[in-house]
């Protein structure tokens, strides 16, 4: 089992140390409310202190050899391995996920590491020609210089090492600002992996502070280059503000309102099981998750059943039980905001086809009917365990309920003609959609992100590489070059 009591300090300038804010944090079990732990937070000058190491010490890493950088990667994903059951006894019990859950979390965020191995030899520069005889055109790759990753509670591990992992292979000095709920699996159970497989010291740094004392101070100091936020789309607003204001790189993942079509031709049990897991999976505190189940209205009726049956069925309780797939929320807050969802959209016309239960932060599902797209339910990332099934007309109402939404995230379509599914699923105005799937998708080597108030740029693959990187034209007069004065 993992001990927590040894999460209570920052890690700034490669060193273990105490926070100088006067302030303290407490990170509880979601479940039982049991203290996990007590940190004293950063404050001011420890936010300069890990911005200046990272900037110090990222002029040496960029010089370091590429098969060196991706070395340590690979022992950072061996290191990950060998230590897999205590990071899942940490998730658990810190985040409320499911075992189940925390397991594809570490899955995910193993993908993203080994992707990143190959990141120092992907830097690839080029040669290219001139209009100016005798020039020769030379486009280098470089680091960025420093990142600054601000992290959420639902995915903390994944989502700060999908930043964190990239950053660091690309030549970058990192500073990681987890979500204090999830300190621990978002940011100091990173900041150990990585020293452990070898990065310098005080390259990657993780503060755990309070936004109150610190203000924008963490993204609007003057060293990082780019900031990577995943988080909700009203304070990725703000934090794009910022960061247009003060010349800085913006990557943000934001929130979703993501719909699951389901045509007429559909096979109603398998598409019931897609949207069940899409939905569901850790009580859909997912920025993927279904949101908006809309069903052509020729099946709706068997599709309910057979979704209500299938959610009447998914095991909620103790997360740390195997067997648990929803476990609690990850605060008594986030259970009082649905319940009231719940209920103002009861008030506007919405029908309960599921009525489930509360105990503590555990919410079982519910499931909601006869749901129009005008609902604020309808409106609103749940980011819980509660289902809005909406009937449409047809297929092209289908896609108009759909695209009726400032949130373009991810989403899916599950149609009987495959072919014909994914013409639906491309006029689906989202930066990703699945196809006989469901809407939480996410791989190593493929474009990750979202359109409309969903974000801005893409993680994975070759467009994390983009994201983390800058290029730079150094041009080279070779033969003499004649000038007219």
């Amino acid at each position: 089992m993992a001990t927590f009591s040894v999460w209570n300090k920052q890690f700034i300038a490669g060193e273990w140390r105490e926070g100088r804010s006067k302030d303290s944090y407490e990170d509880k079990n979601p479940y039982n409310d049991e203290t996990l732990v007590h940190i004293r937070l950063a404050n001011l000058d420890d936010i300069n202190d890990a911005y200046e190491s990272a900037k110090r010490v990222q002029k040496e890493w960029a010089q370091v050899n590429p098969y060196e950088r991706s070395r340590i990667m690979e022992r950072a994903a061996e290191l990950l391995s060998q230590r897999r059951q205590e990071l899942i006894d940490i998730i658990t019990t810190e985040t409320g996920s499911s075992v189940v859950k925390a397991n594809v979390e570490i899955d995910f965020a193993m993908a993203i590491i080994k992707e990143a191995t190959t990141f120092p030899i992907r830097m690839r520069g080029h040669i290219l020609p001139s209009l100016i005889p005798g020039k020769e055109n030379r486009i280098y790759r470089n680091p960025a210089g420093v990142v600054g990753v601000i992290s959420p509670f639902n995915f903390p591990f994944y989502l700060s090492m999908r930043s964190v992992a990239p950053a660091l292979a690309t030549g970058n000095g990192v500073v990681l600002k987890p979500d204090s709920q999830t300190m621990i699996a978002g940011g100091l159970y990173i900041g150990k992996l990585f020293e452990d497989a070898g990065i310098p010291k005080g390259l990657l740094n993780v503060v755990v502070f309070n936004t109150g004392e610190i203000g924008d101070a963490f993204v609007e100091h003057p060293i990082p280059r780019i900031i990577s936020f995943t988080g909700s789309t009203q304070v990725g607003r703000h934090i794009g503000e910022l960061c247009g204001r003060n010349l800085k790189r913006v990557a943000l993942e934001l929130g979703g309102n993501n719909a699951m079509i389901v045509l007429a031709d559909a096979d109603v049990e398998k598409a019931a099981g897609a949207a069940a897991f899409g939905k569901f999976m850790h009580a859909g505190q997912i920025c993927m998750a279904i949101n908006r189940v809309i069903v052509d209205q020729t099946i709706y009726e068997p599709f309910l059943e057979a979704f209500v049956r299938k959610a009447k069925a998914i095991p909620c309780g103790d997360q740390s039980n195997p067997e648990t797939i929803i476990g609690p929320l990850i605060n008594a807050k986030q259970v009082s905001r649905i319940l009231a969802l719940i209920e103002k959209s009861k008030s506007e016309g919405a029908k309960v086809a599921l009525e489930g239960s509360v105990n503590g932060n555990v919410m079982s599902p519910f499931v909601l009917r006869d749901v129009t797209n005008e609902m604020t339910i309808a409106q609103e990332e749940i980011f819980g365990p509660v289902a809005s099934v909406i009937a449409a007309k047809d297929e092209e109402d289908a896609i108009r309920i759909a695209n009726d939404s400032p949130y373009g995230l991810s989403g899916a379509v599950y149609g009987g003609r495959l072919e014909h599914a994914v013409e639906v699923a491309k006029r689906i105005e989202t930066g990703m959609i699945h196809v006989n799937d469901q809407s939480v998708n996410d791989e190593p080597i493929i474009a990750f992100g979202g359109e409309k108030s969903s974000g801005l740029g893409r993680y994975g693959g070759e467009w994390a590489l983009d994201e983390f990187t800058t290029v730079k034209w150094v041009s080279v007069q070779i033969q003499d070059r004649p000038y007219p004065f």
